[in-house]
């Protein structure tokens, strides 16, 4: 089970990540989601999964499985049409949580930035509130919203599937 709020953000928030990603990802379907991606931290390990995702909203079935670089380009040369691009970069949070801020597809006209926070259980999801010094930036809510998932944004901008 996935729990996450999310995030329209404008750019990279002020301040270090501890982490950075750089990743792909291509969707073989999208309802329910079943994506590939690899996940490539900088200076670290890539990692090939394969997600299936089903459901809405704030909590959502996630099934992820491991893929060997192989078969993640095996799946890759199904894909009706490019990779999404995605920078990901993790920033620690004062109650233990993490921030994780992606920018999508910066070379293209859809390009654009969303923010996410994933939770334990739906109860502490619902009873977060970002720190004062996020708030402004995590002002733009879309949880739950139609049509603002990752799945949702392939549909929209890559060959139909």
């Amino acid at each position: 089970m996935e729990i996450e709020r999310r995030w329209l953000v404008d750019g990279w928030p002020e301040g270090s990540s501890a982490a950075v990603l750089e990743m792909d990802q291509g969707y073989l379907a999208v309802r329910p989601a079943v994506r590939i991606r690899r996940e490539a931290l900088r200076g670290g390990e890539t990692r090939y999964v394969l997600c299936v995702k089903g459901g809405a909203g704030l909590a959502r079935e996630e099934v992820e499985l491991p893929l060997s670089p192989a078969d993640y380009h095996r799946l890759k040369a199904l894909l009706p049409g490019p990779m999404i691009e995605k920078e990901q970069r993790r920033y620690p949070l004062p109650d233990g949580l993490t921030l994780e801020v992606n920018r999508v597809d910066p070379a293209l006209d859809t390009g654009f930035f969303y923010a996410e926070v994933e939770f334990p259980d739906e109860a502490a999801a619902r009873a977060w509130a970002p720190p004062a010094e996020w708030a402004a930036y995590l002002s733009r809510e879309t949880t739950g919203v139609p049509g603002e998932s990752m799945a949702a944004y392939w549909a929209r901008t890559r060959p139909a599937i």
